[in-house]
């Protein structure tokens, strides 16, 4: 009609190239990588649990057996009769989840003590907490035996937990997002709110990195469920032993049923893998987190 303009249709703008990477475009071999990687990573224990579930004619056979057999239940029911492997797991499980959350939140507040608050000496004790790390943990064997034998604590789980409940790794983890998240500015506002030192941690400090506190805790975790040399040392009871000294059990003296060592070892990684498998994208959200601040 005259008079009435006609808008011209608008052109849809071009597709964006993503060549050469652009864009975070991932190239086909990455992901051959990745999968390689994971394959390389996961085939000893999937071979532990085919040797588990078939026994040890699937190492002896040739060429080796790589798939899975129906033994399991029964392996696993010598496993439980030979040593007390289900209370072992309980030992484990206390010792590990007390380590984990003490430790947190006696790191996290060192971390914030070091990376927060002003006081005398504290680049020195800071860098003497780091250069503790780069002492191989068995030359603390003996002095802290011999500590832990004055306290009468040996054969006792807190020989075990107590040592454990602080380490320089996490001290130094904590004190770098500690670092890195919360400002100073946030720290001055509090104070001028009237907020004293614990209320800012509790309140400001511990939430912006829980984050971080979570994947040192699970970190923690792991580590203590896979100790061996300390517990072993000194747990001389059968009914203290965590599952890493039960495992010690299944081996006689000059001989080892290959079928009955790998049965209790899958049956030892079994709650782990299970925990990762519960919390193991939260874990990794916690690093990215701390990846990209800053």
């Amino acid at each position: 009609m005259p008079g009435t303009t006609v808008a011209a249709p608008v052109a849809a703008p071009p597709a964006t190239r993503r060549h050469g990477g652009r864009l975070g475009t991932v190239r086909w071999y990455t992901y051959v990588l990745l999968v390689g990687a994971v394959v390389v990573s996961a085939f000893p224990l999937y071979y532990m649990f085919v040797v588990a579930s078939v026994g040890a004619t699937a190492i002896t056979s040739s060429p080796p057996r790589l798939y899975p057999g129906t033994n399991l239940p029964e392996i696993a029911a010598k496993v439980v009769e030979r040593v007390p492997f289900v209370l072992s797991l309980l030992n484990s499980l206390i010792v590990s989840l007390t380590i984990a959350v003490v430790s947190v939140l006696l790191c996290a507040l060192a971390g914030f003590a070091f990376a927060k608050l002003r006081f005398p000496g504290r680049d020195v004790l800071f860098l003497l907490v780091l250069l503790t790390m780069t002492v191989p943990a068995q030359l603390s064997v003996i002095p802290q035996y011999l500590i832990v034998s004055e306290l009468g604590w040996v054969d006792t789980l807190q020989a075990i937990i107590v040592p454990g409940l602080a380490n320089a790794f996490g001290i130094f983890w904590m004190r770098q997002h500690m670092a890195a998240t919360v400002t100073d500015e946030l720290i001055g506002a509090a104070r001028i709110d009237g907020c004293s030192s614990w209320q800012i941690f509790r309140r400001i400090a511990f939430p912006v990195v829980r984050p971080a506190a979570f994947v040192l805790g699970l970190i923690t975790f792991t580590a203590v469920w896979n100790d061996f040399m300390w517990p072993f040392i000194v747990l001389k009871s059968p009914e203290l032993f965590t599952v890493q000294i039960a495992l010690k059990q299944l081996q006689a003296n000059r001989s080892i049923d290959i079928a009955l060592a790998m049965g209790g070892s899958f049956l030892a990684t079994l709650p782990l893998l299970i925990a990762f498998a519960f919390v193991g994208r939260r874990m990794v959200a916690g690093i990215m987190d701390g990846a990209f601040k800053g």
